[in-house]
């Protein structure tokens, strides 16, 4: 089987972002003691269950005023690796609470306990689960946010037909499945064609959404770019808010930075989401 030319041999080194970015390791455990401190300092409600399975949870972090707009971030990991948590990912709040926003951090059951749509269905429950309750803790419910990176990226995707869902940035996800249906990702996910026609962005656009900004490192594998590329084009073209970002230099996992730090690119374009 092949996808735009590649076979077996050539699809798994085009969407290994682990072996592309050398330092991945060592910057997922800063990323994770990073997250550990911004736990200390942030007092969240942590371990929200928003369902009965046991990573059906979320770390809600509340600003100074929690009417404010809340942002539920996915974190990545391939849809399948444990080490990805939204313990891992805390630190993803700090730019946004420093801005006055309220972040929900959400996680969810990986393969191969859980298959893709389960793992869909999960997230959107999750942000439906805040629409209901962010009221409770004294937050808008009404001004709901999304932000994933890498597999979080497709979930991020995936909420758009959501009415609860405002906005959304869609950090170097992946919007065609098909090339994970046939590379070593597969192994756990085992995604079959049905599923990749259910979960496909790139194959299943809302008549009517909220803007959503697609964004990639260009230092990223070709393949993510492109799947960047080509699912923010075919998002504007049929008549759908939103643009591409290329955020310059980084690569699958500095990109994260820009969403991080108060003052980075992907925070300035969330603060301008939120505005609009």
């Amino acid at each position: 089987m092949l996808y735009r030319g590649m076979d077996r041999a050539r699809l798994d080194p085009a969407y290994n972002n682990l072996a592309a970015v050398p330092s991945s390791s060592k910057l997922i455990a800063e990323w994770t003691a990073r997250s550990a401190r911004f736990r200390e300092r942030h007092h969240g409600h942590l371990g929200l269950a928003y369902g009965e399975q046991p990573r059906e949870r979320l770390d809600l972090f509340l600003a100074g005023n929690p009417a404010a707009p809340t942002l539920a971030y996915i974190h990545g990991g391939y849809w399948q690796m444990t080490h990805q948590t939204k313990e891992t990912y805390s630190a993803l709040a700090e730019g946004a609470v420093s801005h006055g926003l309220n972040v929900a951090v959400v996680e969810y059951t990986l393969a191969p306990e859980a298959r893709m749509d389960r793992i869909v269905g999960e997230v959107r429950h999750a942000i439906s689960w805040l629409h209901e309750h962010l009221r409770d803790y004294g937050a808008d419910p009404g001004r709901i946010y999304v932000a994933g990176h890498s597999a979080g990226g497709h979930l991020t995707a995936m909420t758009m037909p959501l009415s609860a869902v405002r906005g959304a940035i869609a950090i170097s996800g992946v919007y065609d499945l098909e090339p994970v249906r046939l590379n070593y990702l597969n192994e756990k996910l085992g995604l079959d064609e049905a599923e990749v026609q259910r979960n496909s962005p790139m194959l299943n656009f809302p008549p009517m959404a909220g803007p959503l900004i697609v964004t990639y490192g260009t230092a990223e594998l070709p393949e993510l770019c492109r799947q960047s590329v080509d699912y923010a084009q075919a998002w504007v073209e049929r008549g759908l808010p939103g643009h591409l970002l290329p955020i310059d230099g980084a690569d699958h996992f500095t990109i994260l930075e820009a969403m991080a730090r108060p003052e980075g690119e992907l925070m300035q374009v969330l603060l301008t989401l939120v505005r609009g």
